[in-house]
């Protein structure tokens, strides 16, 4: 009985590769889980979407609203994602939150051991499930909160820099002094100057999605802005840079936004200039990902997210495409959501359209 209702619905509705939620599948996006299951005839059992068996053939698949559903319809959970159970994030996700307020609260970051036996757990079970459920592990978590606190404390500037480096958790000035350029982008006593003697040379341009303004620092381009007004794109820099001292650019400098814009102009072409890339260790993570998207294609949140090795977080995926402060150059762009849609794009939808559109003409053959 149910094998023949199940034919007749998909004599009805054809494959389940028409159906939306069919790219969570194929994607096994874990950020689907929960929103539905799938069911396959030929097997007579129901998944998560996120589910690592065998792709099934999406002729024999059927969506339903919940487990209980499935199960009304005659298919019994699969052993290996019991999707009858709470999600594996969801069930552990009390215990991570506790460890990293854990986390947080100490003084120097505490240890693997220490955080796997408050949970109850094996330290390399942790392991896994704290990056599961946060997209980084313990111990970058650790690193990127003690570089905020470092943040924090050097922007409040009551304290020297060495105390404020200590306060904010480092048990090594010259341990922080060495990642100071990629935490900050330049020295601690810069920093909590507020850029000041930082010396960023900007320009702003015209390029076939509109203004675009090109920062460089002494280590590279560090900006890529790109909108509709001049005026707003300069206000942005200013507050990224509070009391850097900006320069015009001069003729060199003139050359380098050339090359930047005619890199915006043709998609595929190689921008062969050094940049500066600031941003947490998971921000860098994607970043670097995302530059191995080639032009012409895309990639979900949710296969990025599996490509760094946190297939749970492609919403902080997202969320790091959104703080790119070089657009193009990092080619947030390329990602789009499960069911290929174009959203979410820091300088406008209908810019990121119009990048995807010129780089899939580039790269279609001739």
């Amino acid at each position: 009985m149910r094998a023949a209702a199940t034919e007749q619905a998909v004599r009805k509705t054809g494959s389940a590769s028409s159906d939306p939620r069919w790219a969570a599948v194929a994607a096994r996006d874990r950020q689907a889980d929960g929103a539905f299951v799938y069911s396959v005839r030929t097997t007579g059992v129901y998944c998560r979407p996120s589910c690592a068996a065998r792709r099934p053939n999406p002729r024999n698949v059927r969506f339903h609203a919940s487990a209980a559903e499935a199960e009304r319809a005659g298919f019994r959970p699969c052993r290996r994602c019991r999707p009858d159970r709470p999600a594996h994030e969801h069930r552990y996700a009390p215990a991570i939150a506790h460890a990293c307020r854990t986390i947080e609260a100490a003084g120097e970051a505490p240890r693997l051991q220490a955080l796997a036996r408050q949970a109850g757990l094996s330290p390399y079970h942790f392991h896994r499930v704290f990056r599961a459920v946060t997209g980084v592990t313990p111990r970058a978590y650790a690193a990127a909160h003690r570089a905020g606190r470092a943040r924090r404390e050097l922007a409040d500037g009551r304290k020297s820099v060495t105390e404020a480096i200590y306060d904010a958790g480092f048990n090594s000035g010259g341990h922080f002094y060495a990642q100071a350029p990629r935490v900050l982008g330049m020295t601690p006593t810069a920093f909590r100057a507020g850029g000041a003697d930082v010396e960023i040379r900007f320009a702003v341009g015209e390029c076939s999605l509109g203004s675009i303004l090109v920062a460089q620092s002494a280590r590279g381009v560090c900006a890529i802005l790109l909108g509709d007004d001049p005026d707003a794109l300069v206000r942005q820099l200013q507050d990224r840079f509070p009391r850097a001292a900006l320069v015009g650019g001069d003729a060199g400098f003139e050359r380098t936004v050339a090359r930047v814009v005619g890199f915006v102009d043709a998609p595929g072409a190689a921008l062969d200039l050094p940049l500066d890339v600031r941003g947490t260790a998971f921000q860098q993570r994607v970043w670097e990902a995302l530059a191995r998207i080639p032009a012409g294609t895309t990639a979900s949140y949710a296969e990025v997210a599996a490509r760094i090795g946190a297939p749970g977080s492609a919403r902080a995926v997202a969320q790091a495409c959104r703080a790119n402060p070089l657009a193009v150059a990092i080619p947030c762009h390329r990602v789009v959501r499960t069911d290929g849609s174009v959203s979410g794009y820091r300088w406008g939808v209908e810019r990121k359209q119009r990048l995807l559109e010129a780089e899939a003409r580039a790269a279609a053959p001739r």
